[in-house]
């Protein structure tokens, strides 16, 4: 199975190499659910690890819905960070009334043409996890959906995660996310036999 670790720092990024992360989410402030962490620091990470680095593109705490200023911020960032030699972004965009943003989420997802595109945890504040699966289903580009089955943790999430994965086009992975560590990996997995996990300390602790 493959683990994807998230990462706020350069130091963090290395460990999690070491400690056997097979790819990274790079973010700042996870006291705010993940922020971009700006190209200083994920052209640092490219150069120090030699596994794939995806990075968030969110400028803000807060809300998921975002005005059209903020979304064009977004994409001027995207645009730029095609150039940083990431593997991918992580999005997540939602409407007035809490559901996928499917015309702004579109938008972005075009930019990123040649990078892996996650549509992150937004996607269990919607109010039905499996529409919002057809939804981001029907745009191009984006090939991951980070989720904990609209649950606080994947364990409490697992019946539909379970039920996101048989649903899932084959084109589109569901990352399981929400508290999964290394101790508690095995029996995650046994729950839910995804191709991939997501989280802090999915390689263990980070502080170095």
């Amino acid at each position: 199975m493959l683990l994807e670790a998230c990462v706020e720092t350069l130091e963090e990024a290395i460990l999690a190499e070491q400690r056997g992360a097979h790819r990274l989410e790079l973010c700042s402030r996870l006291d705010l659910d993940g922020l971009s962490p700006g190209q200083d620091l994920a052209q640092q990470v490219v150069a120090a690890v030699n596994i794939p680095v995806k990075v968030m593109i969110r400028h803000r705490g807060g809300s998921f819905h975002y005005s059209p200023s903020e979304v064009e911020e977004m994409a001027q960032e995207i645009r730029a960070a095609k150039g940083w030699g990431i593997q991918g972004i992580v999005i997540g965009l939602l409407d007035e009334q809490g559901e996928i943003d499917v015309e702004a989420t579109q938008h972005l997802a075009s930019l990123a043409d040649g990078l892996s595109v996650t549509f992150h945890k937004a996607i269990d504040e919607t109010p039905d996890l499996l529409k919002s699966l057809t939804a981001l289903s029907s745009i191009p580009n984006i090939d991951t959906i980070l989720t904990s089955g609209g649950a606080a943790t994947a364990e409490e999430g697992c019946q539909i995660l379970r039920k996101m994965m048989a649903q899932s086009p084959a084109h589109l992975t569901i990352l399981p996310a929400g508290r999964i560590t290394r101790a508690n990996l095995t029996h995650i997995h046994q729950l839910l036999g995804a191709q991939a996990y997501h989280g802090r300390r999915i390689v263990g602790e980070l502080d170095t």
